[in-house]
């Protein structure tokens, strides 16, 4: 072990660049969920990926901004643990668009110069740019942060995703794996059917089912002929959202649970029972005793 390399990497920038996509796609599987709503990451999953040589083991943060933007406690409590969770990292990856820094950009722009960190500036979606915009791009970016390397990717078709691995494995430090090779996330699995299920919420009520969905796994638990009984309750803030979540006869519920279970399935590797209920609390999102309820840590 004394030439393996192991180490963590966070992967920061603003909601809605591809950071989760990225993840996915280097673990080969689905940990974290994917929607085209910006915002959509509230746990820090861990993603696991083992070579002969190295294991890298990614954080994938929520979009960081101004906590002064943030309009509730919960969006607040995930933008101070996504900043925190930087302090104890080896690599940070920058994703962002092939656009110039925001004003979200250059917050995180800031962070990166208090904490002094190696740090990588990844351009994703890099088929929607042109060459010589990009290498511009880099100036841009580069004149606020001095970047150990830049990536330019394309997390959806995998471009460069080869050349962005063999750059962090070149800067992380030589140390023993910290997981065993065959696992891919460290988050237990009632966390992952909790995001697939909200992953569904997101994709089907588009804009009637904002943030206010939250979900929780109540019950988890093995059964007869290889099956798993899941009972979960997604809380909603208002009575007209638990309406438009349980649909006409129950026909949107009936949707959720669906798709939920055709990816959770393929996730255990066996046949699953999901048990929907849908629960009203009043701003639950405004309150630190329904958070807490709701399985985070204030």
């Amino acid at each position: 072990m004394e030439k393996f390399k192991s180490g963590f990497v966070s992967l920061i920038g603003k909601p809605n660049v591809g950071k989760s996509t990225l993840i996915n796609r280097l673990v080969g599987e689905k940990i974290t969920i994917i929607s085209p709503r910006p915002q959509t990451t509230r746990n820090i999953i861990k993603g696991i990926v083992t070579f002969d040589e190295a294991q890298i083991i990614f954080l994938d943060t929520p979009g960081i901004m101004d906590t002064k933007e943030a309009k509730t406690l919960i969006d607040k409590y995930i933008i101070k643990e996504a900043i925190k969770s930087l302090e104890g990292v080896d690599i940070i990856l920058l994703m962002v668009n092939p656009l110039p820094p925001s004003e979200e950009d250059k917050f995180i722009l800031q962070k990166l110069k208090e904490l002094k960190k190696i740090a990588f500036l990844v351009i994703n979606k890099i088929d929607k740019a042109k060459k010589d915009y990009l290498k511009e791009l880099s100036k841009i970016y580069c004149s606020f942060f001095p970047f150990t390397e830049v990536i330019p990717i394309s997390a959806k078709k995998g471009t460069n995703l080869s050349i962005l691995v063999g750059k962090m494995i070149q800067y992380l430090p030589y140390h023993e794996p910290y997981y065993s090779s065959d696992l891919i996330t460290d988050q237990p699995e009632r966390i992952l059917v909790a995001e697939l299920i909200r992953e569904k919420i997101y994709l089907l009520t588009h804009q009637e089912i904002p943030y206010s969905a939250m979900v929780k796994v109540e019950q988890f638990k093995e059964r007869k002929g290889n099956l798993i009984y899941i009972k979960a309750s997604i809380y909603v803030e208002h009575v007209s959202q638990k309406g438009i979540l349980v649909g006409k006869k129950g026909k949107m519920i009936k949707e959720i649970g669906k798709l939920a279970r055709e990816d959770i399935e393929k996730h255990l590797g066996c046949k699953v029972y999901i048990d929907l209920w849908v629960r009203v609390k009043k701003e639950w999102r405004k309150h630190a005793e329904s958070f807490k309820e709701l399985g985070y840590k204030i």
